[in-house]
C-alpha cells in the first residue's frame, strides 16, 4: 500500500517540520487538499504555500482540488509540477478536456468521486487517467469517520479499471487508519490518504505511516 499523508492535518505554524517528518517517515506522496470555500465549506491553501511545501518535500505532491473553477486552479498549481492533480467529476462539465490539459502539462491526471457518486460515472474516462480517488468522507474537513460503503465502491471500480485501464491506480481518502487499511487493500485500493491518523498518532508519524503499508 502506498501512503499519502494529508498536510491538512499538519501544524501550519510548523509546516516545514511536518512536511519533512512525513517524507523522512517513509510516505510515498504528499497529499495537498486545495479547497476554495465554494465547492466545499472550507478554505485552505494557495500556490504560495504549496510552493513552499514543494521546496521542502522530498516526495512528489498529490494535489486534490475541491474547487468550482477547476481549470483556473490547474493553471495555478501546474507550475509546481506535482505528480498528480485530481479534480471532482461532480464539478466538471468537460472532464475529458481537462484531463487532456493536465496531461499536456506533464502531470498525471486523476478523478475524484464524492461518497454518493457511483464508480460507473467515470468508466469511459478511465483509459485517460492515471488514478481515481474515492472519498470515504464528505470532502471539506479532516478528522471525519470512514464511510464503509467505499469498500464496495472500490471493488466495483477495480473491476472497471481491470477492464478499461489496468494501470489506473485507486486511491481512498478519509478516515483511513490501521483498522481499515487491510480491508481497503483487499478491495483493490493502491494508495491511502491519511491526515489525522498520521499527524495525531501517539506513536509518531513514522509508526503511523508504516502501519498503513500493508
Amino acid at each position: 500500500m502506498l501512503v499519502a499523508p494529508s498536510i491538512l492535518s499538519a501544524d501550519f505554524g510548523n509546516l516545514e517540520r511536518d512536511v519533512k517528518a512525513i517524507c523522512e517517515g517513509g510516505c510515498d506522496l504528499v497529499h495537498v487538499d486545495v479547497m476554495d470555500g465554494h465547492f466545499v465549506p472550507n478554505l485552505t491553501i494557495g500556490p504560495a504555500v504549496v510552493g513552499a511545501v514543494a521546496k521542502v518535500a522530498s516526495k512528489p505532491l498529490d494535489i486534490h482540488l475541491m474547487v468550482e473553477n477547476n481549470t483556473f486552479f490547474v493553471d495555478l498549481f501546474a507550475p509546481l509540477q506535482p505528480k498528480y492533480i485530481s479534480f471532482h467529476i461532480e464539478e466538471e462539465k468537460h472532464p475529458h478536456r481537462l484531463i487532456q490539459k493536465i496531461r499536456a502539462l506533464g502531470i498525471s491526471p486523476a478523478l475524484v468521486l464524492n461518497p454518493h457518486t457511483p464508480p460507473e460515472t467515470v468508466e469511459f474516462l478511465l483509459e485517460d487517467v492515471d488514478m481515481v480517488l474515492l472519498m470515504s468522507v464528505n470532502p471539506g474537513f479532516g478528522g471525519q469517520s470512514f464511510i464503509p460503503s467505499v469498500i464496495e465502491k472500490a471493488q466495483k471500480l477495480k473491476i472497471l479499471t481491470q477492464k478499461r485501464n489496468p494501470n489506473c491506480l485507486i486511491e481512498v481518502d478519509g478516515g483511513v487508519n490501521d483498522e481499515n487499511v487491510t480491508t481497503l487493500r483487499d478491495a483493490g485500493v493502491d494508495i491511502v490518504v491519511a491526515g489525522s491518523y498520521v499527524y495525531n498518532n501517539p506513536k509518531g508519524v513514522k509508526y503511523a505511516i508504516e502501519s498503513l503499508k500493508v
